[in-house]
């Protein structure tokens, strides 16, 4: 992959030294908040009397859009589809990996129809091969790529079925993990990946989402990870995107921002407000191509 950019070398005061952190460019797939509305509720975040500014939405989604491409990653763009108003949510629409996609299916009717939409994008891409679900997932939502392994949530959305359809198709190892907060209803509303690199991996989590028994196992996974104070997870601040070194992250997660930088990340806040009405934030207006 090629290098956007490095951080700079650890001072010789510093302790302890800081991993260096290598960005890499990556493809995103982005869906605009055209038809973007809170006409149901379906998570705690979802209140249909509170009113939504829809030009405000989109000025947030294009400053995301903008910053991406500021840091020189690819942006592709599906058309939104009308009466699909969470469809701006491009991560919940599949899961891409090596160049095979296994598109979503659903928990809620009202979402329904996205899934079929990805798929058609998705079969227009050039990649080795797209799927379509057997099992209830919500793509990216609830899947989270990590080196050589797949983070996978349930308890809200996505079924424990589904993760044994995702290892069969990716031939790579799943690794359950129960969501008991219905505030953090997605895994990654709840744990965000920072440094996919072998040897690298590094994660940031609430630990207050997860089951006990899930907690335990990111413990032994992830004994350096990141615990992210309750109050930044409560703004979905763990909703990120990272591209190994620039993390986009909501702004108002400022204690999130600090650790990050103290762990050799460079955090970038965005404001999108209006679509956190819905439930959502960066990550989850980011569907990631790994093709």
């Amino acid at each position: 992959m090629t290098v956007l950019s490095d951080p700079p070398a650890p001072s010789a005061a510093s302790a302890p030294a800081v991993t260096r952190r290598v960005a890499r460019r990556r493809r995103y797939l982005m869906c605009p908040p055209d038809h973007f509305a809170v006409a149901y509720a379906i998570n705690p975040w979802m209140d249909t009397a509170r009113p939504i500014d829809a030009a405000l939405a989109r000025r947030q989604w294009d400053r995301l859009r903008r910053t991406y491409l500021d840091l020189g990653h690819n942006v592709e763009i599906v058309p939104a589809e009308p009466d699909l108003p969470d469809m701006v949510f491009a991560a919940n629409g599949a899961l891409v990996i090596d160049g095979r996609a296994l598109g979503a299916r659903f928990a809620y009717p009202q979402r329904a129809g996205e899934g079929p939409a990805y798929l058609r994008w998705l079969r227009r891409a050039g990649l080795r091969s797209v799927s379509a679900a057997g099992q209830v997932n919500e793509g990216e939502g609830d899947f989270l790529t990590l080196g050589n392994m797949v983070l996978a949530g349930t308890g809200f959305r996505t079924t424990f079925a589904a993760h044994a359809e995702v290892q069969e198709l990716f031939g790579l190892p799943v690794i359950s993990l129960r969501l008991v907060d219905p505030r953090f209803y997605h895994l990654d509303t709840a744990l965000a990946v920072l440094d996919d690199r072998a040897g690298h991996n590094t994660v940031a989590y609430c630990p207050d989402a997860f089951s006990p028994g899930s907690q335990d196992a990111l413990r032994r996974l992830f004994p350096d990870a990141i615990l992210a104070d309750p109050a930044d997870a409560a703004v979905l601040g763990l909703n990120a995107v990272s591209d190994g070194y620039h993390v986009v992250l909501a702004e108002q997660a400022t204690g999130l921002m600090t650790q990050l930088r103290e762990r050799g990340f460079h955090p970038i806040g965005v404001d999108l407000s209006e679509l956190l009405k819905a439930g959502g934030g960066a990550k989850c207006c980011t569907l990631e191509i790994r093709a």
